[in-house]
C-alpha cells in the first residue's frame, strides 16, 4: 500500500496494492496499524454509501461541530474528488486539491476534519463509499458553495455542461460568508 501526500499535506491519497487475474480483483482498503503509521489514525465509527448518476455533483459538505474525518473510494464508476481547507489558522486556507477515484485505480482519499468534501460523478453512475470518524449530526452540517470564485476550484465538466445540484448545495454561501474551523 501506498501513502502519497497532496498539494494538501493533511490529505492523503492512498494506493492499495491491487491483486487481479482472470477472476478478478482483491485489494486490502482498511489495515488500521499501516493507516495509523501513515496519520490517518481513525477510529471509523460509521460508514455511507452513495449512488449518483453522471454531473451529480455533491459537496461541498462539512460538520462544523463533531467534525468528521473520512476515508472516501468509489466501489463502482468514477468521480472528481475535492478536499477544501476551511481551517482559517492554515496557511493553506481555502486552497483545494482534488484526485479522480474509480473502479480501476481503487485509490482511497482521507479527508481529515477541518476540510469541506466533494465529488463530481464522471461516469454513467458511480457508487462511492466512506467511513466517517464521527457521526452524522445534521444540526452541524454546513456547505461551502461548489464553484466560489475564491476557492477556484477546476472541476473537469464538459464545455458547457453544469453539474446537478442539490437545492442546498446550490444555495451554499461562499468562503467569504461559510463558518469554518479556527
Amino acid at each position: 500500500m501506498e501513502f502519497v501526500g497532496c498539494d494538501l499535506p493533511e490529505v492523503i491519497l492512498v494506493k492499495p496494492r491491487v491483486f487481479a487475474d482472470d477472476r478478478g480483483c482483491f485489494a486490502e482498503t482498511w489495515h488500521s496499524a499501516r493507516f495509523a503509521a501513515a496519520g490517518i489514525p481513525g477510529p471509523f465509527v460509521q460508514d455511507n454509501y452513495s449512488h449518483s448518476r453522471r454531473h451529480v455533483l455533491r459537496g461541498l459538505h462539512f460538520q462544523i461541530e463533531q467534525s468528521q474525518g473520512k476515508l472516501v473510494s468509489v466501489v463502482r464508476g468514477a468521480v472528481f474528488d475535492v478536499v477544501v481547507d476551511l481551517r482559517r489558522q492554515s496557511p493553506r486556507f481555502g486552497h483545494w486539491c482534488g484526485a479522480v477515484l474509480n473502479d480501476e485505480n481503487r485509490h482511497l482519499l482521507w479527508v481529515p476534519p477541518g476540510f469541506a468534501h466533494g465529488f463530481l460523478t464522471l461516469s454513467d453512475t458511480a457508487d462511492f463509499v466512506y467511513k466517517c470518524t464521527n457521526y452524522y449530526a445534521p444540526q452541524f452540517e454546513r456547505s461551502l458553495r461548489w464553484n466560489d470564485p475564491d476557492v477556484a476550484i477546476a472541476w473537469p465538466l464538459p464545455p458547457g455542461a453544469s453539474p446537478v445540484l442539490s437545492g442546498k448545495d446550490a444555495a451554499a454561501p461562499l468562503l467569504r460568508d461559510a463558518e469554518t474551523f479556527p
